[in-house]
């Protein structure tokens, strides 16, 4: 759901980081965000909760230049991973433009991915929106560990559509902007299309 501020010649579109616990969403988002001109990027909000964080910033890529005159504004979100933070989790997909989902790589964490999917697919449809249509992205992260499944394993299990799939370590900043161009770029064709 695009919000369009006519008045700052804007359009304000929404990505939300999504996936398990501890998979590396926020490092996505930190990584992002100390990355980004100064000039080109809200307040880095942080909302903390027992063990878990949900992280929120706002920033103006100048480089994808204009639609129809308007600037593009992206709003790029986190979900807590944690279940029980579920109520979150569905009021932060209101709105949604598209979705990165991070897998957590390491064998030991793909039934929380395939957890965290499956409450994706069911928190987006309580939302009105459809995963086969919505622009999503796909990121395997933590691919430096010893533990780490192989890739061709990893989409079998976890890829739900013909999603663009990427390999990253978020803490060295291997793979977070391609995963986050790939989403913007299909958000952007999304609008273009409507």
């Amino acid at each position: 759901m695009t919000f369009i501020n006519y008045a700052a010649r804007e359009i304000n579109c929404k990505i939300v980081y999504y996936g398990p616990g501890l998979g590396g969403k926020t490092t996505n988002i930190q990584y992002i965000y100390d990355r980004t001109i100064q000039g080109a990027k809200g307040k880095l909000i942080s909302l903390a909760t027992e063990s878990d964080r949900t992280l929120f910033f706002d920033f103006l890529p100048i480089e994808l230049g204009t639609i129809r005159g308007f600037k593009t504004r992206f709003h790029l979100y986190t979900v807590p991973g944690q279940v029980f933070y579920d109520a979150s989790r569905k009021l932060i997909l209101k709105g949604v433009d598209g979705v990165v989902f991070v897998a957590d790589s390491q064998e030991a964490r793909m039934d929380a991915n395939l957890e965290a999917i499956d409450n994706l697919k069911l928190n987006l449809r309580d939302n009105g929106f459809d995963l086969a249509t919505l622009p999503y992205v796909l990121q395997f992260n933590k691919r430096d560990l010893p533990t780490a499944l192989p890739v061709d394993q990893l989409t079998r299990e976890l890829r739900i559509k013909d999603e663009p799939i990427f390999e990253a370590v978020a803490s060295k900043g291997t793979g977070v902007f391609d995963t986050l161009k790939a989403a913007v770029k299909q958000v952007l064709i999304d609008l273009k299309s409507r």
